[in-house]
Order: C-alpha cells, then structure tokens, then sequence
C-alpha cells in the first residue's frame, strides 16, 4: 500500500530512539491508540511498515543486508553507563553464528533442494523485511521461504502469497488491510493463507509478534462465507487463547477486520459477568474467542453449541498447556465436530505440544518460522544479565527507570503479586506507575493497559499474565525483577519489547537461588549474540557439574551436554490415525507417548 501523505497530529508523540531506522525517517506513537508508526518529515508521508534502505531509485532492498543486520559481537559488550561496568563483564567473544537451523524431522524434505550454504547462511531481518511488493512479488516460492527462514513439511503444499493481490481475498478485506496501513503479508501470513485456504490443518511455530492473528482470522472469514450457517445455532470459527488479554485483543482484530464483512464476533473470559457473553451468545455470532475455562463453564450450563464449528484455532497452544488447561482443551474438542479444520499456532514446540497436535490434528502441514530446536530470543534486544543479591534490586531498579528518556513505556515482571502490588505503590509518585496480575478484576486490568497503552502510566508492574499476548508496539525497556519460573517465560517475557521491528532493552536480576536456570539462560545469551556475564557462566558450569542443567523444551543438544528430549518424527495420529478419511476412529494410545 502506498503511504498516505498527512502530519503528525497533537496526538503524536516521538516514538523511543532507534539508530537502525533509515534516515530521515522518526518513530511516531498514536497518543490514543499506543501504535507505533513512522513518518519521514523531509516527505511529510506516514505509514505503519517499517521503512528500508533503498540503494537507488528503482531498486528496493527488502531485507538488511548480512552485514548491517549482524552486530560483530568480537567489538565487545556496550556499558550502561559508566556506573555499570560491573554489570556488563565477562563477554564472550568469539565467532558468531549467522544461522538458524531449520526443523528436528522436517529439514531433509523441505530444504533438500537447496545448498548447504543456503541454510546455514541467513540474514534475519524484521518486519520492515514484508515493505517491497514489488522485489517480493518477482521471487519463486522457495526463494521467499528462503529469504524469510520458512520451511514446511507436509503434502502438497502451496506456494506463498507475497502480495495481498495475490491472495484473492473479498475486495472488503483486503480495504480493511490497506486501511490498516500494511503493504505485504508477514512471512506466517504469506504461507499460512494458501495452506488454509485449501482445508488443510496447520501447525504454525512462530514467536509472538509474526503476525500470526490475521494469518487465522483472514481464512476464517472466507470460511466463514462459505459455510453460511445460521450464527444463532452457535459458531462456525472456535479460538481459544490461554488468557484474558489476548483473548480480547484476537477479538479486537476480528471486529476491526471483519467488520465490512459482517462478521460477528464475542469473547468469553473469565473475571466479567457472565450476562453480556451469554447475551451475545443468544443474539448468534459467528465467531467465539474464548479461553478454555469460561468456555467450560458456559458448555456445563448449556447456553453454546459447538456443533457448527468446522474452523477451531488453538493460538499459543503451549502457553495453554502451560497453565495447565489441556482437560479443559480435551474437553472442548470433544463438542466439536471430527470433520473440522483445525489450526494450531505456538511460540515452541515441547513434546506436550507435539503430543496434543498429534491428537487433534490430521496431516497437518507445519509451517517453522526461524530455528524450532531452541528457543531463540529477539535478536533486536539488547539483554543485560546482572547478578545481584535480593536487597540491591530495589536500588539498581531506581537506577535503571532514572536513566530511561522521560515517558518510555517500561514492563517491570515480579513473580508474585504481593511483589507487583508493593513496586507499583512504591514507584506511582516518581514514575506513574500501574500494577497488573491475576487478582484484578476484568474491568480493572482494562483500565491498566489503557493507561499504559496511551502513556498516562508508562510503567507496568507484572506478573506472568503480561508476558504473553501484550502488542504494544512501542515497549522500550523490559525489567525481569525477579528471574521467571522457566527459560521459556524469559524469552516471552522480553519479547514485550523489540516489537514490529524496532528495538529495545531487556534488563534482568539474577540470584543465587535462580542458577538452576543459569545454564538454560546462557544458551538464549548466546544465541541472541549477547554478553553473558562471567558470574552466569560460573553458574552453568556448576550446575552441569551436578547434573542439573537439563533442556526444557525442544529437542538437539543443551548449552553444556546432552539434550533432555530426543527427536520426534513427522508421524501426526489426529483424529482418524491410519485411516483415510477424517471420520476414522481414533487411536488406541497418543503417539507422542513413543517419540520421547
């Protein structure tokens, strides 16, 4: 889409400094909204892709080059400031690996026509990458999965849409996506679509960020249109979300884009009344965002039919398994009709994930943006790693929001909710800061994150409930005041900033009582081309040393040995396993109990 020619209103406000972006180009923030935009003033044209450098008039450079997208990490670590150099030691130099690898089974298949070279040398490149139409549109299908680190395993299996023209979608669509200021689909989008589009069940594995909510809602519409079922005999399209918010903002996404359309849609979460869903429900609505629990409850009393469902959607299935919700899942599957599409999208790929998709899925083609192995951090964060003891975090954390430019927006993560609501009390006056987690009322977590989305309050204080789901483009900070639970809540919790392709700045504390995880976070370090502190090393080869620095997720080797999970074949069990059709019986036993 063309950029629309207008000026930054009042309401505008300068976006967090970001030395990668193309001069003369500035980040914006919409002061109602919290998007995050660009505006270039020697043009005076706005737009919301990230821009790119251009090498010449006529010739568009859709992706960073190998050498401007890489940092040359032999150049050392960068300081805080000249108080910190005690935070910033111990960086390991080095060579550093350009690559990500592709899928444990599924590598051989897809990639076999390409050079070794070719896979192990990539340039990453953010959503600024999806801005050239026209470069895009002229690469074949494997070139383009090449270029933005897809690979796909399964049966015939479509090429990628790298234009919105490409996509036939209604013409209302596609206005609403122009409207929305997108040029090209994002990588997930572009291979996703096709693959839906044609029936077929999805397993997507992409972090959050990738777009991943338009590549399910988009097919669902169409599919949606097609079917023409009476809405107030219950939904044709089923999501579940692990959480509140994004089960509201999936819900947003749908009303804004399906809205020309005539979808309707309404989100059932638990922590509201009952009445307005159960209303909603009554009324008929095409579409039921939901997460596993309300949904449950609102099946006991009766008030939902799922038999019309035929397009159910599983977004950040590993998150839902996470917290514990694969019987409520279970459950839900069981109204829904055998003979459905079915979609499944994760941040990781655990063998619970692997085990559940090969339940409930049928030959699905998987779609891995980027290395599925190991979990990768945003490579556009800056991490810092310090090791601190309990009685200093407060000091250093006073030192940190002090240093940050006035009105950043910054997320503070604590793992209790006593933590989070004493931060906020003590921060509100200096820093106007908000408290978030799962003892606040629906209508209060609301208000928060309107607070902090528009920057009345630019500072969250968290728990867990916030890692995931948040898109709020313009995060500049992420504080991990106390280290998470898990490597993989690490990686969520600091992709809440460096979003849409900008950058940003995570800062962790890191104990004594955190080295059971020290091994798993050096790998993550490493990965993502960052400074690891010599305390955090010290901490992984101890704990190797007893034997207790297991991987938790994925499969290939850990940091300092072996891998704790095996590899897993392509073999998917779903809902008719060795049967030809999608009404089989199902099998006897999962066959992820025989992977391990």
């Amino acid at each position: 889409m063309a950029a629309i020619a207008t000026s930054p209103s009042t309401d505008i406000r300068y976006g967090p400094d970001d030395p990668t972006l193309p001069k003369p180009w500035k980040g914006l923030v919409d002061g109602k909204t919290g998007y995050l935009y660009y505006w270039n003033p020697e043009t005076n044209v706005t737009q919301y892709e990230r821009p790119v450098i251009t090498l010449n008039a006529s010739s568009a450079v859709p992706y960073k080059s190998l050498s401007s997208s890489v940092q040359k990490f032999s150049q050392g670590c960068r300081t805080v400031n000249d108080d910190d150099d005690k935070y910033n030691r111990g960086c390991n130099g080095g060579s550093m690996k350009v690559a990500s690898g592709t899928g444990s089974y599924q590598s051989a298949r897809s990639r076999s026509d390409h050079s070794h070279d070719d896979l192990i040398v990539k340039a990453s490149s953010g959503f600024g990458s999806f801005s050239s139409k026209v470069a895009e549109s002229g690469l074949s299908a494997n070139s383009y999965r090449d270029r933005h680190d897809i690979t796909v395993t399964g049966d015939n299996v479509p090429p990628p849409f790298t234009s919105f023209e490409a996509t036939g979608f209604p013409s209302e669509i596609l206005r609403e996506v122009y409207h929305a200021g997108f040029s090209a689909p994002t990588p997930i989008q572009a291979q996703s679509w096709p693959i839906a589009l044609q029936g077929s069940d999805i397993v997507a594995i992409a972090k959050t960020g990738s777009g991943k909510t338009l590549g399910y809602l988009i097919p669902g519409f169409t599919h949606i249109k097609q079917r023409r079922n009476n809405p107030k005999l219950g939904p044709t399209v089923l999501v579940l979300s692990p959480t509140r918010e994004l089960a509201t903002q999936i819900q947003a996404e749908a009303a804004k884009f399906g809205k020309s359309s005539k979808i309707s849609c309404t989100c059932l979460y638990g922590g509201a009344p009952k009445g307005p869903q159960l209303r909603d429900l009554d009324r008929g609505v095409d579409i039921v965002v939901a997460t596993p629990g309300r949904l449950n409850d609102i099946i006991e009393m009766r008030r939902i039919s799922l038999r019309q469902v035929s397009y159910l959607v599983l977004d950040e299935a590993d998150r839902m398994l996470d917290m514990g919700f694969e019987p409520q899942i279970r459950k839900i599957v069981k109204e829904v009709p055998t003979s459905r599409q079915t979609l499944m999208y994760t941040a990781t790929w655990p063998k619970e994930v692997r085990r559940i998709a090969a339940d409930l899925l049928v030959r699905p083609v998987q779609i891995n943006i980027g290395n599925v192995d190991e979990l990768a951090a945003n490579k556009a964060i800056t991490q810092y790693v310090e090791v601190l003891s309990p009685m200093e975090k407060h000091r250093r954390l006073d030192q940190i929001l002090r240093s940050q430019e006035p009105g950043s927006k910054i997320i503070i993560f604590c793992s209790t909710k006593k933590m989070c609501d004493q931060l906020a009390r003590k921060l509100t006056r200096q820093f106007d800061a908000a408290a978030i987690h799962g003892d606040k009322s629906q209508g209060e977590r609301d208000h928060v994150l309107s607070q902090f989305r528009t920057g009345r309050s630019p500072v969250l204080v968290a728990t867990d409930v916030a890692a995931r789901g948040l898109d709020i483009k313009d995060i500049r900070v992420v504080i991990n005041f106390d280290f998470p639970t898990g490597i993989e809540d690490y990686v969520h919790r600091i992709g809440r900033t460096g979003r849409a392709g900008a950058t940003g700045v995570a800062f962790t504390f890191f104990c004594d009582q955190d080295a059971k995880h020290a091994s798993d976070l050096v790998k993550v370090l490493n990965g993502a081309n960052q400074c690891v502190p010599v305390e955090i090393r010290d901490m992984a080869l101890r704990g190797n040393g007893m034997g207790k620095a297991k991987r938790q997720w994925g499969s290939g080797p850990s940091i300092l040995g072996g891998g704790r999970f095996g590899h897993y074949d392509s073999v998917y069990g779903g809902r008719d396993a060795g049967r030809g059709g999608r009404h089989g019986a199902r099998r006897s036993r999962s066959p992820g109990r025989n992977l391990v």
